[in-house]
């Protein structure tokens, strides 16, 4: 990127020459966080590590606040709708405009916290192709900050609206040994159920996978774990941290089981 200085005049009444923020004139602050990364394929996704041995015993939503510190080891997944985490004001966008005001609200409301799961930006089957990858694209800087700037664990969240769009979703994925799936309105309908089959396969057989966490609303653990039944026939372990959607749907399952 070509440097452009520009002139200062001094107090003495002397003139110098500055440096111009570049990245903030043109819009491409993200650049700061790329510098750090190692970037790959095609599109330069950035490579990112996961190799924790150490596991989110809960997941609190984005948009509940109050459960980020439920427990020790609580983690933040951004399993809901994406106008509440990616509005005007989003994460994303105060990394992209570099607005250093809003960037120091995420950091005090995030303040404690270890864990994260990549944000889970909607992919569509009839949209543009281009307006998928930027989704990925977002999801992988979003992530990168969560790394440089807050050095928390970041648990990257297996995107995918077709079978044929994993090797371009994972790409970068490649050096994690833990990932992420949501079961959310993955079990009840066959053919969603046939999507998660195979990108749980796909993963199994791309990356060196140790454990999958699963944000689950199951109330019954077995209709969730049905989907990675490839994943544990190859001996990867299936977490399911607690959630307040799952434990509401496990305690419905019991009364009713009680009457």
């Amino acid at each position: 990127m070509k440097q452009i200085t520009c002139k200062v005049k001094n107090n003495d009444g002397s003139v110098s020459r500055k440096q111009e923020d570049m990245y903030r004139l043109l819009n491409h602050n993200i650049q700061r966080l790329l510098n750090q990364a190692e970037r790959t394929g095609e599109f330069g996704f950035p490579v990112l590590y996961c190799n924790t041995d150490v596991f989110p015993d809960y997941l609190a939503l984005y948009n509940q606040p109050g459960y980020y510190h439920k427990t020790k080891n609580t983690g933040i997944c951004f399993y809901s709708y994406d106008i509440s985490f990616d509005d005007i004001h989003g994460l994303f966008n105060a990394i992209y405009y570099g607005d250093k005001k809003l960037l120091a609200y995420y950091k005090d409301r995030f303040a404690g916290v270890k864990f994260f799961v990549s944000p889970d930006y909607s992919l569509f089957g009839d949209i543009q192709k281009i307006e998928n990858l930027e989704r990925v694209w977002k999801a992988r800087i979003v992530a990168l900050w969560f790394i440089l700037e807050l050095h928390a664990v970041m648990i990257p969240n297996i995107m995918y609206y077709s079978e044929d769009s994993l090797p371009i979703t994972c790409c970068g994925l490649e050096k994690c040994h833990v990932v992420a799936f949501s079961a959310k309105g993955h079990v009840r309908y066959a053919a969603e159920r046939a999507l998660t089959k195979a990108a749980v396969k796909y993963v199994v057989e791309h990356l060196p996978l140790k454990a999958i966490v699963v944000y689950s609303a199951c109330g019954n653990d077995e209709n969730c774990l049905e989907l990675f039944q490839y994943a544990i026939s190859h001996g990867i372990k299936i977490i399911i941290p607690s959630n307040s959607l799952r434990d509401r749907n496990i305690e419905r399952r019991r009364q009713n089981e009680r009457k």
